[in-house]
């Protein structure tokens, strides 16, 4: 079920008992929000990128399982048997989209916060109740982090680009409201610039084949009146080389404990650019992109992704373009070495390499979490 909405930049609109996700697929020309009512609905929404971002997939899993489980009429199981009934439901959310580690990192916390109350709990209402009011704060939470990460961003930007009067920034697909709770990552360390007065321009990569560059974030820019300029993917090179691009900023769906980066395909290419440019390329990412149990990228499984994205246009929803027969290979992310990146911005602060040359990711988790 659609409706038609307001054209305010919100991913996700959610009461108790009611979610409807924004259809990103039909922007930037119609705004739609679709009606989700359960778990099912919402690994379908994912999975046909309805929603996407990584952020805004785990805030979307969690928050159609917490609609469903407000509706559950006459569950007669003990509350055991309710944390199993969810820990069944967040399985299979997770297969959704499995690259997006925001996504299991999110269902393994509620899997371990519902079997902890089932412990404890006389019934299993107490249960389900318990999971609905942690979704809805990691709704809240992710506002809250987004805009830590953009005033660390800024900062740090202006720290490291110091004798420049203005900035100019690249980004590559969405990572903005639409990625997100609201305000973004990358999207919101650029948003974060223009409000300190330092921002000259933020350049979007079209994002081929899915177009999230042209359709999603220069949507966001023209909104927010942010200075912008959208260029092919293939244009990159060129620009920087110009000179007209003094950072490259984008976002992460999962960072390897030594940095590595899993990104939307494109991001590695981008990467390589800018090291020969001398371009800073930052990463920006909550802690909760971050996985710790990989030590490096190679280990990172990538989704691939069906190949009408390429041989039809609108990213797999228009007519054909390319000749029948055809192979094709479409890995929907690749992955960005440590040694490409200058730093990753998260909602903690900014994580810098040693004096080796190399992330202590591993060491800057522990100590946030023993000042937590």
């Amino acid at each position: 079920m659609g409706s038609q909405e307001d054209s305010s930049l919100q991913s996700i609109r959610y009461h108790r008992g009611s979610l409807h996700l924004l259809d990103q697929r039909k922007l930037p020309l119609d705004t739609i929000y679709l009606e989700i009512r359960d778990a099912v609905e919402g690994w379908e929404a994912i999975r046909e990128m309805v929603v996407r971002g990584a952020p805004a997939i785990a805030i979307a899993a969690a928050l159609s399982l917490a609609v469903e489980v407000s509706k559950l009429d006459g569950f007669s199981g003990t509350p055991k048997d309710a944390a199993s009934f969810l820990e069944k439901k967040l399985e299979y959310l997770v297969s959704s989209r499995p690259t997006a580690v925001n996504l299991s990192d999110a269902a393994t916390k509620l899997t371990e916060l519902v079997t902890n109350h089932a412990a404890t709990a006389t019934d299993a209402n107490q249960v389900f109740q318990a999971y609905i009011d942690a979704a809805e704060i990691m709704l809240k939470d992710d506002v809250a982090d987004n805009k830590a990460i953009g005033s660390y961003g800024s900062s740090v930007i202006q720290t490291q680009k110091k004798d420049c009067k203005k900035i100019s920034v690249l980004t590559h697909c969405n990572t903005g409201s639409l990625a997100t709770a609201g305000y973004g990552t990358a999207l919101g360390v650029i948003r974060a610039l223009h409000a300190d007065g330092v921002l000259e321009r933020a350049y979007c990569t079209e994002t081929r084949p899915f177009n999230q560059g042209s359709r999603l974030t220069a949507y966001e820019l023209v909104h927010e009146k942010i200075p912008a300029t959208l260029i092919a993917d293939s244009a990159a090179a060129a620009l920087m080389k110009t000179g007209r691009v003094h950072a490259v900023i984008v976002g992460a769906d999962r960072v390897a404990a030594n940095g590595d980066t899993a990104n939307k395909i494109g991001t590695y290419s981008l990467a390589l650019s800018a090291k020969h440019h001398g371009v800073l390329f930052y990463v920006a990412a909550p802690l909760t992109s971050v996985d710790l149990s990989l030590s490096s990228g190679d280990e990172i499984v990538i989704e691939e992704r069906s190949a009408k994205e390429l041989l039809n246009t609108r990213g797999g929803l228009g007519e054909q373009i390319a000749a029948s027969g055809i192979s094709v290979w479409n890995p929907a992310f690749d992955v960005t070495p440590a040694n490409l990146i200058s730093g990753i911005i998260t909602e903690k602060g900014v994580i810098t390499k040693t004096g080796n040359e190399e992330f202590d990711i591993k060491g800057f988790v522990h100590k946030t979490m023993s000042n937590n």
